[in-house]
């Protein structure tokens, strides 16, 4: 019996292969959601990569401006290269007025408000644009944009200032003329209505007259005609409405008349007449004055009457 016995105490290992189900090996079992959670999602739930977005194509207008500028520079470039006054100078010199025309049309649009044909003011801001060209120097790292567009809107506005105005007007008061319209279109936006003399000058800080007389400027560069009909309202002209005759008229020609007959008469009937008339002194005092009778006073007066009126080339 002991033999047989010894042979099966190695058995007793596998009497502990259960360890596996014991309550620890159950015991990772709550970790198992973190560890999903690190997974790499599957082909199905990963985002999708951003479309490329394709490239916008640039506007037609700024297009143009680039083109504009890069054939500028390359126009000055060969410009600088040639002779002033040669064939090749003036083809250069005109192909680069000729680039440059849509900058000074930008610049007229500035001035439509002024009621002055649009054709003028492109002609006149032509004339910036060609001085600005023999000013320009590329060497300087400006911009030719840059450079003429102060040159052609000075040029613009020295043509209103000196030529469009039926009456010029100081030129202080044409800047402050200025102001004051921007002052009216901004205080309009606040009010809603249009702003008082009283409220555009105190918020320039200028006086009252000052805003009258701008107003008054601003009306400058338009007459209106004195026998012009009022359009709408069927009145007469101007001249009908706001003149009268001034009785003083018939005598300013009388005057005339009396002051080249007067010198036709002797010096001793001139005086008479002066005192009669001019110093309103009786014939007794004429005659006093002179030294001569009252009747003969009276009768030197009547042939000076007599005289005037024989060489009156009106009466005859």
């Amino acid at each position: 019996m002991p033999a047989s016995t010894a042979p099966q105490a190695p058995p007793a290992p596998p009497a502990q292969a259960p360890e596996p189900a014991a309550p620890p090996a159950r015991a990772p079992e709550p970790a198992a959601p973190p560890a999903q959670t690190s997974e790499p999602p599957t082909p199905a739930q990963a985002p999708e990569p951003p479309s490329p977005e394709p490239p916008q194509e640039p506007s037609p207008q700024r297009s143009r401006g680039a083109d504009t500028r890069a054939l500028t520079q390359v126009l000055f470039g060969q410009l600088k290269g040639l002779t002033p006054g040669t064939a090749e100078h003036d083809r250069v010199r005109a192909a680069l007025i000729e680039a440059n025309l849509p900058l000074v049309r930008y610049a007229a649009a500035r001035f439509r408000s002024r009621n002055e044909p649009m054709e003028d003011v492109v002609q006149v801001g032509t004339i910036g644009l060609i001085n600005a060209i023999d000013r320009f120097d590329p060497e300087r790292g400006v911009q030719f944009p840059t450079f003429a567009m102060p040159t052609v809107v000075g040029e613009i506005k020295r043509y209103f200032r000196d030529n469009v105005r039926t009456v010029h007007v100081p030129r202080r008061l044409h800047e402050l003329w200025v102001q004051v319209n921007s002052a009216t279109e901004d205080l309009t936006t606040a009010f809603g209505r249009s702003p008082t003399t009283a409220e555009i000058a105190e918020r320039l800080r200028i006086s009252e007259e000052e805003v009258l007389s701008c107003i008054e400027a601003g009306r400058s560069y338009h007459a209106t005609s004195l026998e012009a009909a009022q359009e709408g309202d069927g009145l007469p002209g101007l001249l009908d409405r706001l003149g009268y005759e001034d009785p003083a008229l018939d005598g300013v020609e009388h005057r005339d008349l009396v002051r080249h007959l007067l010198v036709q008469l002797p010096e001793r009937e001139q005086r008479i007449l002066l005192l009669r008339y001019y110093s309103n002194l009786t014939q007794s005092q004429i005659s006093a004055e002179l030294g001569v009778s009252q009747m003969h006073v009276s009768r030197l007066l009547a042939r000076s009457f007599q005289r005037l009126r024989s060489a009156n080339r009106i009466e005859a």
